[in-house]
Formats: structure tokens, C-alpha cells, sequence
């Protein structure tokens, strides 16, 4: 895996390392050692996946508050997004910065979502399947998120939002 910081303090793009062929390719999507080697936390407590029938499907921005914070390691399984990290940690260098990139079924890279930083997608097309892993189990109480249009962030999405749950849109407006 290659790993290269992003403009997130902590957070970090990592890219595969693709050994093919004819046949296709191999590839390492996971490795702990790997992970502790750059400084990582690299305890993962589970696996989840998300699918979105439609593309401009918006998921987030969501996180995980103290004291079950959560690194998040995301990745586009198929299809493709835009996927956005929010730094909301106020001794953080880039507090309320974000920084998207798209993921998708071809580049099969992951985004590093450090502890304190929220995360959220826009799917940019039909049936697209979003996977990762996190590093604290999910606890209802500790779950929180902002709205992908709070003006205190000022984030560029790359297309229309048609589809979005109740509760993403209701978020107050961020008070940090």
C-alpha cells in the first residue's frame, strides 16, 4: 500500500499496489502492520458497507464523539463518490477544513479518516457500494454529524443531491 498525506492533518490517501496480469490484479487492502508503520491506528472493530440505488445520493457528514471516537478507513467497492473528511477538532491545524476526493471501482483507493474528523459521500452513480472499517464498535449515543451545507465549512460538491435521510438534513448548524 502507498500512503500519502492528505490535506487533513492525520488523515491520508492510500493507495493500492496492484500486482497483474493478464488475468487482472492483486492487490493488499488491508494490512495492520502496515498501518502502525505510518503511525496508524490499526485496530479494526468492524466492517460496514453502504449501498446507494441512485446516483446524487448524499450519506453524512457523520462521526463518532468521545468517548467512542473512530478512525474510519473508506473505500469505493463499486460504482463511484465523492467522498468529503471534515476536520472538527478545534486544536487541529486545519479545523474546519475538508478536503474530497473521488473514490471509485477503478482506482480502489481509501481514504484515512482520523479520530475527531467527520466523513460523508455523494454517490456519482447508480448502485454504487461503499465499504469500511472502523476502529470503535458503533454506540448510538456517541453518533452525531453536521450538515453537508452548514456554512461554517463551505463544502464543494461535485453534483446535484437528489436523495438524502431525514436526519442528515436536519443537522443544527455547526456551533464548535
Amino acid at each position: 500500500m502507498k500512503f500519502t498525506e492528505a490535506p487533513i492533518k492525520g488523515a491520508y490517501i492510500i493507495d493500492v499496489n496492484r500486482i497483474g496480469d493478464d488475468r487482472g490484479y492483486f492487490g493488499r487492502l488491508w494490512c495492520q502492520k502496515e498501518f502502525k508503520d505510518h503511525g496508524l491506528i490499526g485496530n479494526i472493530s468492524q466492517s460496514n458497507i453502504g449501498v446507494s440505488k441512485s446516483a446524487g445520493t448524499l450519506r453524512g457528514l457523520h462521526y463518532q464523539v468521545a468517548p467512542h471516537q473512530e478512525v474510519k478507513i473508506v473505500r469505493c467497492s463499486r460504482g463511484a463518490m465523492f467522498d468529503v473528511i471534515l476536520d472538527l477538532r478545534p486544536e487541529s491545524p486545519t479545523y474546519k477544513q475538508w478536503f474530497g476526493m473521488e473514490l471509485n471501482e477503478e482506482n480502489a483507493t481509501m481514504l484515512y479518516v482520523p479520530e475527531g474528523c467527520a466523513t460523508g459521500y455523494l454517490t456519482l452513480k447508480d448502485n454504487t457500494e461503499m465499504y469500511y472499517h472502523a476502529t470503535e464498535f458503533y454506540h448510538p449515543e456517541s453518533a452525531t454529524g453536521v450538515r453537508h451545507d452548514d456554512p461554517a465549512f463551505g463544502i464543494e460538491w461535485p453534483g446535484e443531491i437528489t436523495t438524502m435521510s431525514e436526519n442528515d438534513v436536519s443537522w443544527p448548524d455547526y456551533q464548535g
